[in-house]
């Protein structure tokens, strides 16, 4: 036991001494293996939580508590953040959030270019599909989000950023037009309002519908909104594939034009014709680093990903959003050209490297976990035909996994130290309402396949850099400095795992599958998950961006 950390358990506990003795701390964790999140070795040592903070941290045998857990043979780390947790609605709709928790992540960030608000009628349109899971949209602002968050009160932290699809919809609508300056000013307005209510910053989505027709100047003049209130700005990049450098400079002129920190989501190179790339990538990064600049990214640790199959569906004929774009691929003529133009951007054998995923609706389940060839030779169609098909059958709805690249780029993105991790899914579970969406393993496995995987397996990592990639770092980002360490003063989020044990077992074929190793979960000082049983505590709720308070 190092001696500094001794004193300061027993000096914390003194000076919290009523009565002339020391006020019994809520919970200890004791003799386990402290890996504390800054990076630093292991240490053996208690750690003890009143209330919602770690209050000690050190030889805590003799200190009265109200709870002993003992954790001997086991870690114990800061509870870990999901940087693009994807979860807005489905805390709402299962606030068990079971998924993440047993995962270990009790933080998770949203607004990947769509946020929560401002709310636009399309966004209205499209979230009625919600409706099915019993979920009603009665919020116009962040604050009206914040609210409903608050009084549904889920398992785990909640924060956002402002979506710049949101923004945009919200002032121009959901077509491919440009802002004139007075609109520009009224964009850079609801930033502003978003940041005040807590956001973290501006997201993009620029692949996507609405996103996608922002120009580099639009996104500098909203990321400069957001730098008002020391926010960052977070982007999927324009393009993830031959045109992946260009996007990753756009990305970084934005962040310096607009003097604000860039985070890159899911950071990858798509397609075999860029494998090997991800050097040129991590070497722009680094360039931009060593200039000064902060930029960072983060990384999901699987070769598949996952979107909406209406994104191969062309910009101009998705422009006004989804009702404008099912308008057009009803009319024989305009989808004729559609079916066209996907075909011919794909690359050799890129049906086959679709699979169907889940939808809201429910309309093409039939076609579940099958190719999209397969699916075309089912239907009689050829393959572009069959998907324009299925978005129609499914109101534009229909999920599709794609394999986009190599394992050897995802390590050496995974190993660079300013990479985080990120699920890119939301929080199902194997039962309640959202047991039957097609989820991606991700949602259920990321952090204990890098635990697993890529810490114990193949030792690309060790066990402290990984956990540092899932709590400081990320926390970092967010400026939340009492997040994401172990430490007294600290939000008491907290896992306990057996690193000896801990593995994902979820795949494309049985997905809705929780990881082994995770014994016990605390959010904010409540055990939430215990010897690797849910509890029916539900501690979590908003997470504000600090200061927010103090915002005119």
């Amino acid at each position: 036991m190092k001696p500094l950390a001794l004193c300061l358990g027993l000096l914390l506990n003194a000076c919290a001494s009523r009565g002339g003795g020391p006020e019994p701390l809520d919970l200890v964790l004791e003799r386990g293996e402290v890996v504390d999140g800054t990076g630093a070795p292991r240490v053996r040592a208690d750690v003890g939580v009143r209330g919602d903070r770690i209050v000690s941290l050190g030889d805590l045998s003799s200190a009265p508590a109200r709870r002993r857990i003992d954790v001997s043979g086991r870690v114990v780390t800061p509870g870990f953040i999901d940087l693009l947790g994807q979860s807005e609605f489905s805390v709402l709709i299962d606030g068990r959030a079971e998924a993440k928790i047993r995962q270990g992540i009790t933080t998770v960030l949203h607004g990947e270019g769509e946020s929560v608000a401002p709310v636009d009628p399309g966004a209205l349109e499209e979230w009625r599909d919600l409706e099915r899971f019993h979920l009603r949209i009665d919020w116009e602002t962040l604050d009206g989000y914040w609210a409903r968050l608050d009084r549904d009160r889920p398992a785990i932290r909640v924060a956002t950023l402002v979506g710049d699809k949101s923004v945009r919809a919200f002032v121009l609508g959901r077509g491919n037009t440009r802002p004139a300056p007075d609109q520009l000013r009224r964009m850079q307005a609801e930033v502003e309002a978003g940041m005040r209510q807590g956001a973290f910053g501006v997201g993009s989505s620029l692949p996507y519908a609405v996103s996608r027709y922002a120009t580099t100047d639009e996104l500098v003049a909203l990321a400069e909104a957001a730098g008002r209130h020391h926010g960052f700005y977070a982007t999927h990049l324009r393009t993830e594939e031959d045109g992946v450098l260009d996007a990753l400079d756009e990305a970084i002129e934005i962040g310096r034009r607009a003097n604000v920190p860039v985070e890159i989501w899911h950071l990858k190179v798509w397609g075999k014709q860029n494998w090997g790339r991800m050097k040129d990538v991590v070497a722009h990064i680094a360039r931009a680093r060593a200039a000064g600049q902060d930029v960072s990214a983060n990384v999901y640790p699987y070769l598949i990903a996952a979107n909406r199959l209406a994104t191969d569906v062309p910009a101009w004929a998705s422009d006004g959003g989804r009702e404008a774009m099912l308008a057009r691929l009803r009319d024989p003529a305009q989808r004729r050209r559609v079916e066209e133009e996907i075909q011919a951007r794909w690359a050799p054998g890129e049906p086959d490297r679709i699979t169907l995923g889940g939808s809201l609706t429910g309309g093409v389940d039939e076609f579940t976990g099958k190719t999209l060839a397969s699916v075309a030779r089912e239907l009689r169609l050829p393959p572009a035909a069959a998907l324009v098909e299925l978005v129609l059958r499914d109101h534009g709805n229909p999920m599709a996994f794609r394999a986009f690249g190599s394992e050897d780029d995802l390590v050496l993105a995974l190993v660079q130290p300013w990479t985080s991790i990120g699920t890119d899914w939301g929080a199902p579970a194997t039962d309640g309402p959202l047991a039957d969406t097609r989820a991606h393993p991700r949602a259920f496995g990321t952090t204990a396949r890098i635990l697993g995987r890529y810490v114990r397996e193949q030792h690309l990592l060790t066990l402290e850099e990984a956990v540092r990639k899932m709590t400081s770092l990320p926390a970092q980002r967010l400026g939340v400095p009492d997040l994401g360490v172990i430490r007294p003063g600290a939000l008491a989020d907290l896992v306990v795992l057996d690193p000896a044990r801990v593995i994902d077992t979820a795949t494309f074929e049985r997905p809705a599958s929780y990881p082994l190793g995770f014994d016990l979960v605390v959010v904010g000082g409540q055990v939430v998950l215990e010897h690797g049983v849910r509890t029916d505590a539900r501690p979590g709720g908003p997470l504000l961006r600090p200061g927010t308070s103090d915002q005119p």
